[in-house]
């Protein structure tokens, strides 16, 4: 259980900090942040506050995960070297999960890599719609007893519906069916799912499903926006068919350089995510979503997600 008095903090990260403090007091647990310092050799002097409670709670998300991942194991162990008794990773966005098998000899299966170096630590794990396809259990891929997968769909589906209309929705590739099916099925809404042959990271295929677009207004639906390659090429493609406007809608706004004037050069009218990754584009606090996850980890009968 979560003893939201004494016993229980959230340690935010200075990256994600205002999110940090949305989530604790969401989850009315007490906040405190970690400093970071960098030194001009790129490594990092990372200090806790004096005095933690015994649970720890540390809110991170792991976009630029190569760094950030080194500060938040030495925040881990730290924590425990403190004297934490208990230690969740709240991570909106939870990295290196899309290669969860090795497709030419030699690579590695970062996916389970990462999965392990964190469960060495950890006692929960708590993140939003992790990129799982092969592996479709978050305990998989992070072996820890307590682990909670929630997902952004339903404050999605809220927003299709508070920005009325009677838009279609749209997947832009197989991968993104789980999403779509979702933010529809809580909206009473049909979906479609375009399919993606993949010939390199910002080389991409995409064959629409036989709809019909014309005059309609299309939200492609996503977990995540890297390169926006499949999400332009699929905008581009409706339009040409007639849809009147096309908005994007994803959990994770990872959006690499170039992205957004790609989107915005297919057509993309708007762009909407949910803040688990800090970006201009975020209209969807996900706060309660967490709280309620933390809550629900740690409930007496949880013990995987």
């Amino acid at each position: 259980m979560i003893d939201q008095r004494n016993d229980t903090v959230v340690l935010g990260f200075p990256d994600y900090s205002v999110q940090a403090r949305r989530f604790a007091a969401a989850a009315a647990v007490p906040y405190a942040e970690i400093a970071i310092h960098a030194f001009p050799d790129g490594e990092s002097l990372v200090k806790l506050p004096a005095d933690i409670a015994e649970h720890v709670v540390l809110c991170r998300t792991l976009t630029d995960a190569n760094n950030r991942l080194i500060e938040l194991e030495l925040a881990m162990a730290t924590a425990r070297n403190q004297g934490a008794k208990r230690l969740t990773l709240v991570a909106p966005y939870l990295c290196y999960m899309r290669q969860d098998k090795a497709f030419h000899p030699g690579e590695a299966v970062s996916q389970r890599i990462i999965g392990e170096l964190l469960a060495r630590r950890l006692d929960a794990i708590v993140t939003v719609d992790p990129h799982l396809h092969r592996v479709s259990r978050l305990e998989d891929a992070v072996p820890i007893r307590r682990t909670l997968a929630t997902t952004a769909t339903g404050l999605m589906a809220d927003w299709v519906k508070a920005r009325g209309g009677d838009p279609l929705i749209l997947g832009p590739d197989d991968e993104s069916a789980k999403w779509v099916s979702q933010i529809a099925s809580a909206g009473d809404r049909g979906y479609f799912v375009a399919h993606k042959e993949r010939r390199g990271d910002r080389d991409v295929r995409i064959a629409l499903p036989d709809a019909d677009f014309d005059g309609r207004d299309v939200v492609l639906a996503d977990d995540v926006a890297s390169t926006g390659h499949t999400l332009a090429e699929a905008s581009r493609q409706v339009l040409e068919r007639g849809a009147a406007s096309v908005v994007v809608l994803v959990t994770h706004a990872l959006f690499a350089e170039g992205a957004l004037a790609n989107l915005r050069s297919a057509g993309v009218a708007d762009i909407v995510s949910t803040d688990s990754i800090p970006h201009p584009s975020n209209r969807l606090h996900i706060d309660q979503l967490l709280a309620s996850a933390l809550h629900e980890v740690w409930s007496p009968t949880a013990e995987s997600g």
